[in-house]
């Protein structure tokens, strides 16, 4: 694992979305509408990702306006919600942004997140990830998937970059 000053190069952050931006949990009302619930520091964190102008895209096997909503307003462009394996979703992405995967981080949770985490450089997991996953990444958060585990792995990594304190200027 990288220690803090190391040469790690991360210009892309790709996450999940159940699992790791949520806790997994999908709310359905009486009109069958869906709700999900974010955590404020994971958007922090991806804001203060952003303005230390790196990449960042979620994909997911979850479509629907409360995703795309929440993205939005935090400014993430990059939304693939895909239907079967992930890996060519990324495949696609590293290409159109022209980013290579030995500058890819990755977040996931569970076994449809597996084949993408063994295609980049930087594999993470959330706390209660999949033991699967947990056996493929190279980083672990203390937090659970939806309860601020995204701010810890942007803060790690834009600290081992040196980038953290730059990129979160202004906002104290």
């Amino acid at each position: 694992m990288p220690e803090q000053g190391s040469t790690l190069n991360i210009q892309l952050l790709i996450l999940d979305a159940d699992g790791v931006l949520t806790d997994g949990g999908i709310f359905v009302d009486e009109r069958g509408r869906e709700t999900l619930r974010f955590n404020v520091r994971d958007g922090f964190a991806i804001r203060a990702w952003l303005a230390a102008k790196k990449e960042i895209a979620v994909i997911t096997g979850r479509s629907g306006l409360a995703l795309r909503n929440r993205l939005d307003g935090l400014g993430v462009k990059n939304l693939i919600s895909v239907s079967g394996p992930k890996n060519k979703a990324l495949e696609d992405l590293l290409q159109k942004l022209n980013i290579d995967a030995r500058n890819t981080a990755a977040m996931g949770d569970d076994l449809p997140d597996l084949p993408l985490l063994k295609m980049v450089a930087f594999p993470m997991a959330v706390a209660d990830a999949a033991d699967e996953i947990k056996a493929v990444a190279k980083w672990r958060s203390t937090k659970n998937g939806g309860h601020g585990a995204v701010r810890e792995a942007v803060e790690f990594l834009l600290k081992t970059s040196g980038e953290w304190d730059r990129a979160v200027e202004g906002w104290g």
